[in-house]
């Protein structure tokens, strides 16, 4: 659930900026290091840093927007590549600088300790993961589905021009998007870095994650971003389990390319120029 969160983010950010956002998974981290620094200052509890960790790394979206997006929208996408890979890497040697490399962890959502179900001992803090997880997707489907302002989005991300025709305010509506990309990302983190810590250096990971999620998912398609991010996660998770993270992520990579082979445009893609 945690994966589908940061495909999320990054598919909304996709579709906003018509380009690839490669500072997403460490806005990821960002959120995991603003937890940490917020528990340690304040003392608060989970449940109330999630708030916190969203709106800080919210507005880090809105900054990134302003800053390697709108400026460079009338350019080619290589230069929103650049930009965003410039940020990227100033947001961790920051956190390489004031945190130090040594991983840390973030405080625990919903407290430590198993809850007995149906005989089955499960760890708080993942059905923590999984129960916040399915509350903000339904939340992000209901904005995106049911809402003036979630229409608006998708018709920027479907055709800015054709939406700055009918009078749709498109760079408002790319920094909403960045805004809310950035907040489920940072809130991905948060959530991970209670049981996978926090390290400047793991957002080239987590960027790789969303990138395959909407690889397999369909470019741009958000439904299947987070369809293609849960299989990822189920995928990781059994064989991991059985064979070890190092051959779970091999194989992981060779069903990648095999369904790429079969299908290009992925499991769930839509037609060239449509989105979200």
């Amino acid at each position: 659930m945690a994966y589908a969160l940061v495909a999320l983010g990054f598919v909304l950010a996709l579709n906003a900026a018509g380009a690839v956002n490669f500072a997403h998974g460490d806005l990821v981290v960002l959120g995991g290091a603003v937890a940490v620094v917020a528990a340690g200052w304040t003392g608060l509890p989970g449940p109330l840093l999630l708030p916190v960790v969203a709106l800080v790394l919210g507005l880090v979206g809105v900054i990134a927007a302003r800053v390697a997006i709108l400026p460079l929208a009338q350019r080619p996408p290589e230069a929103t590549f650049v930009a965003t890979i410039a940020l990227a890497a100033i947001i961790e040697q920051g956190l390489t600088v004031t945190l130090g490399a040594a991983p840390r962890s973030t405080p625990a959502f919903a407290g430590s300790g198993t809850v007995d179900i149906a005989g089955l001992a499960l760890g708080r803090q993942p059905l923590a993961i999984v129960g916040v997880g399915a509350v903000l997707v339904a939340a992000v489907w209901f904005l995106l589905e049911r809402s003036q302002t979630g229409r608006r989005m998708r018709a920027v991300a479907s055709d800015r021009y054709m939406a700055r025709a009918v009078g749709i305010p498109v760079g408002r509506y790319v920094v909403l998007a960045l805004a809310l990309a950035g907040a489920l990302a940072g809130i991905a983190g948060f959530l991970l870095g209670h049981q996978f810590l926090v390290s400047p250096t793991q957002g080239g990971g987590h960027m790789l994650k969303a990138y395959i999620a909407v690889a397999l998912g369909g470019w741009g398609s958000v439904p299947g971003a987070v369809a293609a991010a849960l299989a990822i996660g189920v995928f990781e998770t059994v064989l991991g389990t059985g064979l070890g993270d190092a051959w779970a992520s091999a194989v992981l990579y060779i069903v990648v390319l095999a369904v790429l082979a079969v299908r290009p445009s992925g499991l769930f893609g839509e037609p060239a120029g449509r989105r979200a």
